[in-house]
This record gives structure tokens, sequence and C-alpha cells, in this order.
């Protein structure tokens, strides 16, 4: 419930930035390019699935192949209460896995060869889980939203830089407004956009893992199968694509450090794995 009022406010926030920011420019800029980055992510979202697919040299995990494997993705989903998923396998070595599709009727989930040769079955059923809450949670949609409205604002702020390199500051001088106030907005409002973008990933990785915890009643299967993750991407390191890392378990691009905490899409691995350890003990004084 925290990390979804958490997103609630956030894409507040995200949104306030736009409106704040497109006010100043006017309603024909405004409209105009909240209605082109509403398009162009409209696109991403019917679209995407089939892109990262392609992009990662997936293939359909038949259900004759690792038939234990489509009993979770069957058993999980049933306790989701939504359709199965389908499967896919990325060759490579590396251990990661993501899901994507528009809705849970078009869910996909992806493994790596790498991540069914490293887990234990009990971990491969909180990463399998993990992946389902996210179809459950709809966060391709959130995430769909959140990119809208941050890429709406970045549009509006290279509006402003590129009329500033042609003489659009002496105009709005003459209008009584400040083109070196206007051209500070424009450079900050992007990366104040960017940053709430990130939070609101971070986000929905923690409501995740929650919910998958939730799912299975496992929590320390998740938090082991985090924890190898991470240690493995240390030994064998993803080809991965910063368009596509945001998807991933495990973020194969991640960087030590809180100021690349700060920049990146997934939380720390040591807090989401003492979240879960949080709710192990819950559940324990529960019972």
């Amino acid at each position: 419930m925290i990390n979804q009022l958490k997103t609630i406010l956030l894409l507040g926030l995200l949104s306030a930035v736009l409106i704040g920011f497109g006010s100043l420019l006017g309603p024909g800029m405004f409209y105009a390019f909240t209605a082109l980055a509403v398009l162009m992510n409209l696109g991403a979202y019917f679209f995407s699935d089939r892109l990262v697919l392609r992009m990662h040299g997936a293939r359909t995990l038949e259900p004759g192949e690792h038939p234990r494997l489509h009993e979770m993705v069957a058993e999980l989903s049933g306790r989701a209460g939504i359709p199965a998923p389908r499967l896919y396998l990325i060759p490579g070595d590396h251990a990661n896995a993501f899901a994507t599709g528009r809705n849970p009727e078009k869910g996909v989930v992806a493994v790596t060869e790498g991540l069914l040769r490293l887990m234990t079955p009990r971990e491969v059923r909180g990463v399998i889980a993990h992946e389902i809450a996210h179809i459950r949670n709809r966060d391709i949609l959130v995430a769909t939203v959140a990119a809208g409205i941050a890429a709406a604002v970045s549009y509006l702020a290279n509006v402003v830089q590129f009329s500033a390199l042609f003489g659009g500051g002496q105009q709005d001088e003459e209008e009584g407004g400040s083109p070196l106030g206007m051209l500070a907005l424009a450079v900050l409002a992007p990366i104040a956009a960017m940053l709430v973008q990130l939070g609101i990933s971070r986000s929905r990785e923690y409501l995740a893992d929650e919910t998958a915890a939730g799912l299975t009643g496992d929590p320390d299967g998740l938090a082991s199968a985090l924890d190898r993750l991470s240690r493995a991407a240390a030994v064998i390191p993803a080809q991965a694509q910063p368009a596509t890392a945001s998807l991933f378990i495990v973020n194969p691009l991640s960087a030590a450090g809180r100021l690349a905490n700060l920049f990146s899409t997934h939380p720390p691995i040591p807090a989401r794995i003492g979240r879960l350890r949080q709710l192990r003990t819950l559940g324990a004084q529960a019972a």
C-alpha cells in the first residue's frame, strides 16, 4: 500500500512539473508537445513487447521445455488472478529475467539460460513471482504514463533551448519574462522529471517484491535470488541495452554509490533484501 501511494504521489509530482512548466510557455506549445509525447509512448506501449523480445533474441519456451517452470508460471499467475503469461527464453550465460506486455492478457515473462542454470527451484519461483507481480500491477502501463509525461517535459525544454539559441530570449525579455530564468528552468525541469520518473520505477520494484512475497508466501526465496543474481552480475555481466535495463529484475547496468542509486531504475539490492527480510519477520509475528 505504501508503494502504491508513493507511485500516485510521484505521478502527481511529475504531472505538476509538466503543467507548471508548460503553463509558462503558453497553451499552444503545451498541448502540441504533450500530444506528441503521448503518441510516441502509446506506440511504445502497444509494440514494445515484440521489440524488446527481438532485441534480446528471445524465443518462445515450448510447454515441453522446462515443464516445472511452466507449472510455476501457471500456479503463481493463478494465485495472482491473471492469465498465465507466455514464457520466453533469452540465450546467454548472464542470469536475469523481465516481464513485459501492455496488460495481463498480453503478459510475457522472459528468463535467461543463465538464470535457469544458476538458480535453485525456490529462487526461480521467487523470480517468476516478481515478474508476474509486475504484470498484475500493470507496471508497463505505469512506466508508459511516467515516460510520456517526462518526455513531454523534455520536448518543451528543447523548444526553450532552441528558442534561446535563435533569438527567442530577446522576445521573452520584451514581453517582460526572464530569458535566463526560462533557460535555467529548461535545464532543471527535465532533470527533475527524470528523477521523479526513476523514483516511480524504484517504487514499482519494491511493490513487485512485496507482491511476489505474498504470492509465494516465501520472502526469503526472492531475497536469496536477488542476492545470487547480484553477485552473478558482477561475474558475468549482461550485454544489455540501456533502453531495456529497467525491465530486468536486477539492473544489468547497475553501479555502486549513492549518486548512482539516485539515477538508477532499481533500488539497491541490499535495501530490497532488507525489506523482504522485514516481511518475513512480520509474517512470523502475525503467525
